[in-house]
């Protein structure tokens, strides 16, 4: 299994019902399919760099899994299909990704408490 991360931009006319269904579709599109959630991250309504589809803002979240190579193709043809999504990008994590985001994981963490 290969380590992964997601980073997905979701429509801002969304509703945050609607948001959390769509991060909910993918997430158990992910499990059904033998992927391990590693971590899910909501890094809310942000304003984007340059517009999409007219917008100019848009719902961020990032995931972090592990999962076999073949299911990506799969979970990025499903990113392409849903209107809802604006833009995502799925990298293949290294040692040293991996180890970077635990660092973070547990900075964000030590900021909440």
């Amino acid at each position: 299994m290969n380590h992964y991360e997601t980073v997905f931009i979701l429509n801002p006319v969304l509703s945050e019902q609607q948001v959390k269904e769509t991060v909910s579709k993918f997430e158990d599109f992910l499990t059904s399919k033998g992927a391990e959630m590693v971590s899910k991250e909501d890094w809310g309504l942000k304003k984007l760099a340059y517009e999409i589809q007219h917008k100019k803002s848009g719902f961020y979240h990032l995931f972090e899994f592990k999962a076999p190579a073949e299911i990506i193709i799969a979970f990025e043809t499903e990113f392409r299909r849903d209107e809802r999504i604006m833009r995502f990008l799925t990298v293949s994590l290294d040692k040293h990704a991996i180890s970077w985001a635990e660092r973070r994981r547990a900075k964000l963490k030590s900021k909440t408490n």
